[in-house]
């Protein structure tokens, strides 16, 4: 299926101020990128680069006074689909491919190694089978018990305080479901998009479980995972997958998003 995806963040610049934006689809098996349209408007010089995620960036600094960042992409997805009769199995941590350790450890956000959610997680998927199935109930459980409310928790909040709080944002619902994982030793990272899918149009973030040899993806949000999703980055947390990171002092004004399905 193609799928459009577009944002325009409009900002004002008080200090010349440098940004490194992760607005790019990624390249890879299931994901073709058809069309990408970037604008910075005034219209300055920036570079482009792979961070060490292998997610595509831009680096520029903006001038003072009013800018637009506008990204439009046309992407060939495949959807993903998900299992219904055998379950993904759970892979011992000596088996997992080298490239996953690295979402295994707490993270900023993330804080796997503490008691609260180690015990929760052990509450949550209780007798399910390892691997698949014990991230499904971790995922179905965060959808029924955490209220999705804007303006609830801010760039700080963390998933043990979302444990505690019990409301929040994608963001929020995807730290917890990749902190609950990690207990496991079940590597997960957070992936941040476009997802057809929303009731209330924005940039997305769910997140992905390696179990039986591959990831899959799990979206919190959701009653169950659907829809066609654009993926612009991967990281541990979103501290590494934000899609401005700024500095200098800059205000973002507002911000637009579109998706659209298009024929095949």
């Amino acid at each position: 299926m193609k799928i459009r995806g577009k944002s325009v963040f409009k900002y004002q610049i008080h200090t010349p101020t440098t940004v490194h934006l992760l607005l790019s689809p990624r390249r890879q098996e299931g994901q073709t990128v058809l069309k990408e349209d970037f604008h910075l408007e005034p219209s300055v010089t920036f570079n482009t680069y792979n961070d060490s995620f292998e997610n595509h960036c831009v680096r520029a600094v903006l001038p003072v006074g009013q800018c637009t960042i506008t990204t439009e992409i046309e992407v060939l997805v495949t959807k993903e689909d998900t299992p219904h009769l055998l379950f993904p199995p759970y892979i011992l941590v000596e088996n997992l491919p080298t490239d996953t350790l690295v979402y295994l450890s707490p993270s900023r956000y993330c804080q796997s190694d503490l008691a609260e959610l180690q015990q929760l997680a052990s509450q949550i998927v209780g007798d399910a089978s390892w691997g698949y199935e014990q991230v499904e109930a971790i995922r179905r459980w965060i959808y029924q018990h955490i209220k999705y409310q804007y303006n609830a928790t801010d760039s700080t909040t963390t998933a043990l305080d979302l444990f505690y709080q019990r409301i929040g944002v994608c963001r929020d619902f995807t730290h917890l479901g990749i902190a609950l994982c990690r207990t496991l030793s079940i590597p997960a990272r957070m992936t941040v998009g476009y997802l057809d899918k929303l009731n209330f149009m924005d940039l997305h973030a769910w997140f992905e479980a390696y179990v039986g040899d591959r990831w899959y993806t799990f979206d919190a949000v959701q009653s169950e995972t659907h829809g066609y999703r654009i993926v612009l980055g991967y990281g541990r947390d979103a501290a590494d997958v934000a899609m401005v990171t700024q500095f200098g002092n800059a205000t973002l004004n507002s911000l637009e998003v579109e998706t659209e399905l298009l024929e095949e």
